[in-house]
């Protein structure tokens, strides 16, 4: 299927989750995501920070992690067009922009390429790691600026069943997909199922 068509059909997915829902699933997420992989203190996370009315998987129990554990934290923010990114803490003030998304108030990118793992938000991804996100390709961009061996996971409600199939040569592939059932390794390397 093509990017458009998965988009609206998982933009409706989402949307006709309830927010009970969305919190169940995205806790079965954390708790799949944190037993696949084991971040390590000083270890550098970027994560994006949920929109709730979008009905985005929901990062506060990733974060509040990594947080405990030492782990350095990394959020996006969108200035002029570009995706840039700034170190949190646990009390990082957040503000709440127009697009209604909390994000720190600095608007000054931290300059850090070398991240360990990079928590993505997406529709879907399929099989082989080609993700659907809003269209804007601030998440192609970005891959392309950083260090390449950074493990770009991307989470999900739901498990990939349509190929995408009109990927372009700046569409950067997830390495893994972690749903509420599964955490599958992406780009033909097989999967492994937490259940």
């Amino acid at each position: 299927m093509k990017k458009s068509e998965l988009r609206k059909q998982y933009l409706e997915k989402k949307e006709s989750l309830t927010e009970t829902e969305v919190q169940s699933l995205s806790q079965q997420i954390f708790e799949n995501f944190i037993s696949a992989f084991d971040l390590k203190k000083n270890q550098k996370v970027h994560c994006f920070l949920s929109i709730p009315e979008k009905g985005e998987v929901d990062t506060s129990s990733f974060l509040n992690n990594f947080f405990e554990n030492e782990i350095l934290v990394f959020v996006p923010k969108i200035v002029k067009g570009k995706l840039i990114s700034l170190e949190i803490t646990k009390g990082t003030p957040l503000i709440e922009s127009a697009w209604g998304i909390k994000e720190p108030a600095g608007n000054e990118d931290c300059g850090v390429k070398d991240f360990d793992c990079i928590i993505t938000p997406l529709l879907y991804a399929d099989q082989f790691g080609n993700r659907v996100g809003y269209g804007k390709g601030f998440y192609d961009r970005f891959f392309s600026e950083i260090n390449p061996n950074a493990i770009k996971v991307g989470v999900s409600f739901f498990p990939p069943h349509e190929k995408v199939e009109d990927i372009s040569e700046f569409d950067v592939p997830l390495n893994y997909l972690v749903t509420p059932t599964e955490v599958l390794s992406l780009l033909g390397a097989g999967s492994k199922s937490t259940k």
